[in-house]
């Protein structure tokens, strides 16, 4: 026998109080009182569906017993002065045989409950309510010593087993694909989260690793420079000099840490792809919400002219998260971003370009030097974002070109990679 916690039991003593109560409201199809068909059916055969979890056939059983014993007792209050509990039982009994015959019915379709289409499902159901309708009506008819068969009894019983099952499959599919829909919708949340963190990360990567580069030449200087002092006879000038380099060093030392920890959050290998329209289309709506926080009215239009997949997607998106974002910022408070991406020849060309401002005519040939920014905060301390000179430095390593484009009411940039390049590992 299975083992089951305390949660478990009060789940399916739940079910059979709910179904007890939904049983209450009901319609009586026949003359008397000796067929019911109340909404305890429904919110039973509901619940099953979504209890999948738990057994069948103790949730019958228990069922049918919280039904008679509802049911009984609900005849002892209201007539208790002519109340006689050996007939109320025996009024009460074939619904309680109903619960588990049905509950036994669907223990031996459960396996196959998750793989039928919902129709199926509904039809296979409504089989198992209807020999459960019949076999409660023979109990009655037995018990009462009457007749069994009487005229439209097999017809309305079909009818009311059908229309009850496809209502709850419906509504069952309904709940379903609404969990689905939730279950999605978070998964995507967390997808672009990742997005986010992996495009971020990437960048960060790329400087450090640049820095790096910039800090093995430093201290290869340095310790040059040391041993000439040193070869001059400048010796107070050389140990300076040699301490410079070790710290130098240490720095290089502890960049490498950083870098070693930074490469176990971000594995290039793991990529899976993303096609183009899907990276636009995630740098469309990253930056809508950065245009809103800055209570900037940008419209976005994008035009697709190629599209593929390729598993080079963190770097495109470092790259167009950037452009885009520095076109953003270059709104003052109404405009519009246009993307375009096409094929040209052997490349893949992606073209970011806005109504802003625009760039100063004494700054377009300095816009990609390393450390130049027209970004200002309020206390004066320029941008810390990623500058055009790093956006052009990760576009290079790809082997792409990034340029301005001569404008002429739009300030427009072009970035070319070979598509080559980006479908390798498609």
């Amino acid at each position: 026998m299975r083992k089951y916690t305390n949660n478990v039991w009060v789940q399916m003593i739940l079910i059979a109080v709910v179904t007890a109560v939904a049983g209450e409201f009901k319609i009586t199809p026949f003359s008397g009182d000796l067929f019911r068909i109340g909404l305890g059916s429904s919110a039973f055969l509901l619940l099953l569906l979504l209890a999948r979890h738990l057994s069948y056939v103790y949730m019958g059983v228990i069922t049918g017993v919280t039904v008679l014993a509802f049911r009984t007792a609900i005849d002892g209050t209201v007539s208790y002065e002519t109340f006689s509990l050996l007939a109320s039982m025996k009024t009460h009994l074939s619904a309680a045989l109903y619960y588990i015959i049905f509950a036994i019915g669907m223990k031996q379709a459960h396996i196959y409950l998750p793989k039928l289409h919902p129709l199926l499902l509904a039809c296979m159901i409504a089989i198992i309510d209807f020999v459960s309708n019949e076999l409660e009506l023979l109990a009655r008819s037995l018990l009462f010593r009457l007749p069994y068969l009487f005229s439209e009894q097999w017809l309305l019983i079909g009818t009311t087993s059908v229309v009850r099952s496809l209502f709850v499959v419906g509504l069952f599919s309904s709940l379903m694909i609404s969990q689905m829909r939730v279950v999605h919708n978070e998964q995507k949340k967390r997808m672009d989260q990742m997005l986010h963190f992996g495009s971020g990360l990437y960048g960060e990567v790329f400087y450090l690793k640049k820095s790096m580069d910039a800090i093995e030449q430093i201290t290869a200087k340095s310790h040059d420079l040391y041993g000439k002092l040193n070869d001059a006879g400048e010796k107070a000038l050389s140990r300076s000099m040699l301490d410079i380099t070790q710290q130098i060093h240490e720095v290089k030392k502890d960049s490498q840490r950083i870098l070693s920890g930074l490469l176990k959050l971000f594995d290039p290998e793991s990529a899976s792809d993303m096609t183009l329209e899907e990276i636009i289309a995630f740098v469309i709506q990253s930056n809508g919400g950065y245009s809103k926080m800055l209570n900037k009215e940008i419209q976005y239009e994008t035009w697709i002219g190629t599209d593929y997949a390729t598993a080079h997607y963190i770097p495109l998106l470092t790259v167009l998260n950037n452009l885009v974002a520095n076109a953003v910022e270059a709104i003052d408070a109404k405009g519009t971003i246009r993307i375009r991406v096409f094929e040209q020849e052997d490349d893949t060309v992606l073209v970011v370009s806005d109504t802003g401002a625009g760039i100063a005519e004494q700054n377009k040939d300095i816009i990609f030097e390393p450390g130049f920014t027209t970004k200002f905060n309020l206390e004066g301390y320029a941008a810390t974002g990623i500058g055009l000179s790093h956006v052009r430095d990760i576009v290079r390593s790809y082997g792409g070109k990034l340029r301005l484009q001569k404008p002429f009411e739009e300030t427009t940039f072009v970035v070319a990679f070979s598509t080559h390049t980006l479908k390798i590992g498609v």
